[in-house]
């Protein structure tokens, strides 16, 4: 395996293999209030070192409008995506998939890579992903619509990663965040069908 390297991220010297979790999925909570995150800064330090969109974005929970990002129409055959405020590697170029909803989308992430957390806004229960390292904001973890077969579309923020282009990490593995975590089906209702109600939402 080629040499271990630090990334350089708005200042910050990070070893890439330091920063990654735990393996066997995500962290579940209904809030990440008791999550200890490695990366911590105040609100302020964020707000230095992140352009105001992004900081909205990864710090505010905020969304883009569909089809504005820098990443929607962006399919690179090779590379990864890493959190834009850290260097948590997250996505492989190959786990990127066109689902038509306006957003990046990704079928499968790195493992240990994210929290989740329950997200009841908007009169529905979604599973929200977050940088497993940082805390930052990503999007958002669907099941069942049957894009590829791992049945899961992570809809993210472009704001909320940026490309390298480098091959993931060889240690590192992708894989499901959703088995290790399904919604009360009387949370849920139909989910789906408000997803589909208007047309794809994040």
């Amino acid at each position: 395996m080629a040499a271990m390297r630090s990334t350089a991220v708005r200042g910050s010297l990070v070893s890439t293999r330091a920063l990654v979790l735990r393996r066997g999925g995500s962290r579940m909570a209904e809030n990440d209030q008791g999550v200890s995150y490695k990366l911590v800064r105040t609100a302020e330090e964020w707000q230095q070192l992140l352009s105001p969109h992004e900081f909205n974005i990864l710090r505010k929970k905020g969304t883009e409008y569909p089809g504005t990002g820098e990443y929607d129409k962006f399919y690179p055959k090779e590379g990864h995506f890493a959190c834009a405020a850290c260097p948590q590697p997250l996505y492989s170029a190959q786990s990127k998939f066109d689902s038509g909803c306006g957003w990046p989308a990704f079928d499968k992430i790195v493992e240990g890579a994210v929290v989740t957390r329950t997200d009841r806004s908007l009169g529905m229960a979604r599973v929200e992903i977050m940088c497993g390292n940082c805390g930052g904001h990503l999007g958002h973890v669907f099941e069942g619509e049957g894009f590829t077969p791992t049945m899961e579309r992570h809809c993210v923020n472009s704001a909320s990663v940026r490309y390298v282009d480098e091959p993931l990490p060889a240690s590192l593995s992708e894989a499901k965040v959703l088995p290790a975590y399904k919604p009360p089906a009387e949370k849920v209702g139909n989910l789906l069908k408000d997803l589909f109600k208007g047309g794809m939402t994040k």
